[in-house]
Parts: C-alpha cells; structure tokens; sequence
C-alpha cells in the first residue's frame, strides 16, 4: 500500500510540475502589445502568405496576419487584415508588399512609408484603415520575365532576319571582298619589302647629307668663313663705288655752275650780236634793191619833212591833179 500511495505522489507531482512548466512558457511568451487593425488592398498575387504571417516595418517584427480574403464588391481584389502595434508609425505613405523568407517560399508582409505624407492614420475595429498593397519582389521579377521574354522575343525575330538568304548572301560577298583586300595588301606589302630594306641605308645617306648641309651652314655662318668675306668685300666696293658717285656729281654740279654763270651770258651776248648784225645786212640789202647807185654814188640826203629846214607844201593844183 504505501509503495501505491508513493507512486500516485510522484505522478501527481511530475503531471503539476509540467503544468506549472506550461503555465510559464505561456506566461513569458504571451503577446502582451496592444495591437490595432489594418486592411491591406492587394491587386496582385499573395502566394505563400497564410495567417499568422508576420508583419515587419522595414525589418522589424510590428504585427501579424488575422485573415486574408476576398472583396466581393470588387471582384479580383483581395484584402488581407493586420494588427499592427499601435506604437508603429503607419502614415499616409505607408504601403504594404510581399516578402519571402530565404529559400522556404513562406511569404510575410512588408511595411514601407515612401515619407510623402507623414500624418498618421486613423484606425479602430470599427473603422478599419486601408492601405495599398504594392507588387512585391516576385511580383515585379515576373513583370521584368515577361518583358524579357518579348525582348527575346524580339531579338529573335532580328536575328531570324539578319540570318536570311538575301543576308547571307551580303555577308559572303563581305567576306570576298575582305579576302581580296588582304590579298592586295600582302601583295603590296610583297612589293614594298624591297624598298623596306633599302630604306637603312637611304637613312644613313639622309644623315650624311644632313650632316654635311649642317657643316656647310656653320661654315657659312663663320665670321671668319667665305659668305662673310665676300660680303666684306662687295660692301667695300659698293663703298668705293659710292666715293665715285659723290666726285662724279660734285664734278657735275661745278659743271652746271659755270655753265648757268660764264658761258650761258656768253652765249646770249653772240646772239645778240648776231642779232644787230642780221638787222644792219638786212638794211643794207634794202637800200642796194631800192637804190643800186647807192653803192657807187652813196645814198643821197633825205627830202626834209615837216618842221624841217628846207620844207615846202606842195601846190595846191598839184594837189589836186595829183588827188
């Protein structure tokens, strides 16, 4: 009896002790935040996300999922309802998306505020706010996918034309005439090696010559070289040439003195000489073809004219006979 009385003790007090246990675990990990309702609009798929999900405000744990169903007065749209601590800063610009944890496929909800409107939202069980779901991450991959798809599809339809006939046809003539041109350049490569390998020595000769044009300028250019000799010399004969030049005009303008001075007045005395004398035989052959006797007998007196000594009026019927 008393080894029955111990064993009912024991189980007794094992079955109150894990009672006990289960009462603390639950003590300790009972939710005691006060949390508020939200509706989140979604237009886009929700797959993965069931209740009980999480709900995390850029990365923090704020809430959980109650339930996710449809809006029967606008078909296609879903709404799925949060409570979200109160303590959470929901404003106006806050929206929701989808968000995978790791590679288990189990979806949570992601809050986000844009910070356009930063005024807080009222909400209650009464009056449930509402806030837009917007695509998430999966939701966008297979947005880009499709638009891929129709630029793969795109190029595919290009390069099914650039791999035409009429194409082909355009790339093997390219292809020809880019053979014909290596050929022409191995050709003229061909044909410019033996020039190639006289071009050293050309080389050598160029610097010969310049070398030697080099010499000959510096000679040239010698104070003492023949360049400079030679123009010492035309200069010293353009200077004596220039002497000359100053004794040539003195010798002329000494000239030009005495002729304006001593021999023009001269010149212009026999001319008048000349002059009195073609005057005087220009008389004297007036009075031999007027009087020839003259020159045996000489020339007779004048008859006196008026007012002379001598004078007489001739008569009058003379006068007028002769009138």
């Amino acid at each position: 009896m008393e080894n029955k009385s111990h064993a009912f003790w024991a189980g007794l007090f094992t079955i109150g002790l894990g009672l006990a246990i289960a009462l603390a675990v639950f003590w300790f990990n009972r939710d005691r935040s006060v949390r508020i309702p939200y509706d989140l609009i979604s237009h886009t798929n929700v797959t993965g996300l069931s209740t009980d999900a999480d709900v995390r405000y850029r990365g923090l744990e704020v809430g959980k999922v109650q339930s996710i169903r449809f809006d029967r007065a606008h078909p296609g749209t879903i709404v799925i309802r949060i409570l979200v601590d109160k303590n959470a800063p929901i404003t106006r610009s806050t929206f929701g998306s989808l968000g995978l944890q790791g590679v288990t496929g189990i979806a949570f909800v992601q809050l986000d505020d844009t910070g356009a409107d930063p005024a807080p939202v009222a909400t209650s069980a009464k009056h449930v706010a509402q806030l837009p779901m917007r695509p998430g991450l999966l939701d966008q991959l297979q947005q880009r996918g499709d638009a891929l798809l129709h630029e793969m599809q795109s190029v595919a339809g290009h390069a099914d034309a650039m791999l035409s006939d009429q194409t082909r046809a355009q790339l093997t003539a390219t292809a020809v005439s880019l053979q014909r041109a290596a050929d022409a350049v191995t050709q003229l490569a061909q044909a410019v090696q033996p020039a190639a390998t006289q071009l050293p020595a050309a080389m050598t000769e160029l610097a010969r010559t310049l070398a030697s044009t080099n010499a000959l300028a510096a000679q040239l250019s010698a104070s003492n070289g023949p360049l400079v000799s030679n123009l010492n010399k035309v200069g010293s004969a353009a200077d004596r040439a220039g002497g000359a030049l100053v004794t040539m005009n003195a010798s002329l303008s000494e000239m030009s003195a005495r002729l304006g001075y001593e021999t023009l007045p001269r010149v212009n005395a026999l001319a008048t000489d000349m002059s009195g004398a073609a005057r005087a035989f220009d008389r004297a052959a007036n009075a031999f073809s007027t009087s020839p006797r003259s020159v045996l007998f000489g020339v007779g007196r004048a008859q006196p004219g008026p007012g002379e000594p001598g004078f007489a009026w001739p008569e009058p019927a003379a006068a007028g006979a002769q009138h």
